[in-house]
């Protein structure tokens, strides 16, 4: 606010009481702060400030608050992931989005290429999965008993029917 009333003075020619009373600030407040040196505080904000800011242009401004808090804390700052939202929101920083992959093949956007080769891959019946061959006798006498009670299965390799014996 000192800045603001003392560029009034310099570049527009208004008086500083003008300026304050406008402003609603006292004469004597404007005075006083005018020679003032910052304060602890105003001084580590400084700080913080350059700090975001350099964070942001080392990740070519693609981190956002959440990864930038991580990085000064891991720097040694004490410093909350809101404060450092609220500094980049002051500063104009905005986080690139991330750009989801997008694949490259989509059904239905061309027809299918002609099939020059004319080969025909119908299939003769739906696919079943042929039984596994176990080494336990106990169990290829349960596929046994499933293969007669279903009366005809295919194989998967070469689609010929196989009938129970």
């Amino acid at each position: 606010m000192v800045g603001v009333i003392s560029d009034f003075r310099t570049e527009h020619g208004i008086s500083h009481r003008v300026s304050c009373r406008a402003l609603g600030v006292s004469e004597a407040w404007f005075y006083k702060h005018r020679t003032r040196r910052p304060t602890c505080r105003e001084l580590r904000r400084q700080h913080l400030i350059e700090a975001v800011q350099e964070e942001f242009d080392d990740s070519g401004g693609t981190y956002g608050s959440p990864k930038i808090w991580i990085r000064l804390v891991r720097q040694g700052w004490r410093v909350s992931v809101n404060t450092v939202a609220k500094i980049m929101a002051e500063l104009g920083l905005l986080a690139r989005k991330v750009r989801r992959r997008r694949g490259l093949t989509r059904p239905g956007k061309r027809p299918a290429a002609p099939d020059f080769v004319r080969r025909d891959f119908t299939a003769e019946a739906p696919d079943l999965v042929s039984p596994p061959r176990p080494a336990n006798p106990h169990v290829s006498e349960s596929v046994r008993d499933a293969i007669r009670d279903h009366g005809t299965m295919y194989r998967m390799t070469t689609n010929r029917k196989v009938h129970a014996a």
